[in-house]
C-alpha cells in the first residue's frame, strides 16, 4: 500500500514553484513570455500546472541569469543551445557533488559525448563551489 510519502506528484502550483525556486509569479509569468523552452500545462481552471522538466527549466534559467549574470537574450541563447539532459542539469542545480550516473563509456555508443558531459558538469560544479 502507498502512503503519501511513496506518492510522486506530476504538476505544482505557481505558488509551489514559487517556494521552490525562490521566484516571485510575475517573473515566472514573464519568462514564459520569453523563453519557448518554458510552456507550462494549464488545468481546466486556467492555473499553470508546472511538471519536474518545467522545474529544471527555471532553475536553469535562474542559474544563467542570476548566478552567470546572463541577460535575458543570452540566456535565451544559451538555454537553446543546450545539449545538458534534464537529469545533469537538476544535478548542476541541486549542487550535488557526485556526476550522475551513466553507462561506462564501453558501454555507450556516445562514449566520447558522455566523457566530454561528464568533464563540462566537473568544471560547472567546480566554479559553482568557488
Amino acid at each position: 500500500m502507498m502512503n503519501d510519502k511513496d506518492s510522486v506528484k506530476i504538476y505544482y502550483s505557481i505558488s509551489e514553484v514559487c517556494s521552490m525556486t525562490g521566484l516571485e509569479p510575475h517573473v515566472l509569468r514573464y519568462w514564459e513570455s520569453e523563453f519557448p523552452q518554458l510552456r507550462p500545462k494549464k488545468n481546466r481552471a486556467g492555473n499553470r500546472a508546472y511538471r519536474d522538466k518545467d522545474i529544471r527549466t527555471i532553475r536553469y534559467i535562474r542559474f544563467l541569469l542570476y548566478d552567470e549574470k546572463y541577460t535575458i537574450s543570452g540566456a535565451k541563447k544559451k538555454l537553446a543551445e543546450s545539449k545538458i539532459p534534464d537529469e545533469e542539469v537538476n544535478t548542476v542545480q541541486s549542487g550535488a557533488v557526485d556526476t550522475p550516473a551513466v553507462p561506462d563509456d564501453n558501454q555507450n555508443e556516445d562514449g566520447g559525448l558522455v566523457r566530454k558531459l561528464r568533464e563540462e558538469l566537473a568544471d560547472i560544479l567546480r566554479i559553482l563551489r568557488e
